[in-house]
Formats: structure tokens, sequence, C-alpha cells
């Protein structure tokens, strides 16, 4: 069974261990963090820390960004901005990763709680019920806050949620109690 979670684009070219999981998975992209990988590929402002390993994820934000302008990719991706939530259908990178990207929308429905990327992430795991994989605690920390209703797992937890996860029904009891 195909394991789905929402994740920034960024964090797909950031973990390479998400390029190889031990079961097959689809990553739902919100579109516009598609979009911020062209200003990170270009922008003065380093995405990490390590000067080598700066390098070394820009050349991965970059290679993802050929992967994304594929013709085929693109024409997919095209056809699923046509109108607002809508999936694309599969991009393929290779026999256990797919993306699919989503047109998703800020509504500013958690006000100034969250940016509008983090909104889009939120709002699609949600609708799409399926859980959001982010390395981000403080983004962590203010859904849980929020009270957000998303599943969501911390990177490092990343084999676990492919592995075994949470159950939708033991992920909603704990939500009531």
């Amino acid at each position: 069974m195909r394991r789905r979670f929402v994740i920034e684009a960024v964090m797909v070219a950031t973990y390479g261990q998400l390029l190889v999981p031990n079961r097959p998975v689809d990553y739902v992209i919100p579109y516009s963090t598609i979009m911020e990988l062209y200003d990170m590929k270009e922008g003065a402002e380093p995405v990490m820390d390590d000067p080598e390993d700066d390098r070394h994820v820009k050349t991965k934000i970059a290679e993802l960004i050929e992967f994304f302008q594929d013709p085929l990719n693109k024409k997919k991706i095209e056809r699923a901005l046509q109108v607002p939530w809508r999936e694309s259908s599969p991009l393929i990178l290779n026999e256990n990763v797919s993306f699919i990207v989503m047109n998703a929308l800020d509504n500013a429905q958690f006000g100034e709680f969250f940016d509008p990327i983090e909104t889009e992430q939120i709002l699609t795991a949600g609708r799409l019920q399926i859980p959001l994989l982010t390395d981000q605690l403080e983004l962590q920390d203010r859904i849980i806050e929020a009270e957000a209703p998303v599943q969501i797992y911390d990177i490092e937890d990343f084999e676990f949620a492919v592995e075994e996860g949470i159950s939708e029904q033991d992920w909603q009891t704990s939500r009531d109690l």
C-alpha cells in the first residue's frame, strides 16, 4: 500500500532519504512550494548553514526543478493549476516515489498563526486526510497549539511513518481526548 504525505518541495531536496523509502510513497506538494525552489536556487541567502551542505542542497534543488520542468511533468502540473485544489497526475520519480502537485490556496483560515505556505500545507493535509511531513519543530508546535486538524510527522520519524504510522482511528481518538 502506498503511503501519502504532504511535504514542501525543499524538504525532498534537503533530505535524500525521502527519495529511497522502503515502501512506495506519494508526496503531495503544494505548488507554491515548488515556486519557492526557484528563489532558493538563485538566492544569495544560504539554504543550509554549512557551505558544503548548502552547495549540495542547491544542486539537488536544481535537479528537482529540472524534474518538474520535464515536458511531461510540466504538462501534468499545468493541468492541475487550472482548477483550485486539483491534484496533478502522479509525477513518477522511481518505482517507490512519486510526486503529486496540488493547486492549494491559502484562505487565511488560520489568520496570522501560519504563513501562506504553511497554511497551504495544513489545508492540503486536512483536505486529503493525509499526514504532513516536516522538519520544522516550531511549525509542529504551532500546529498542535492551534489544534489544526492534521496529523504531523517529524522528518526524523519518516521510517516509522512509512512502515507503521498512526492509524486514522487512533489519531482521531487521541484528538478527542
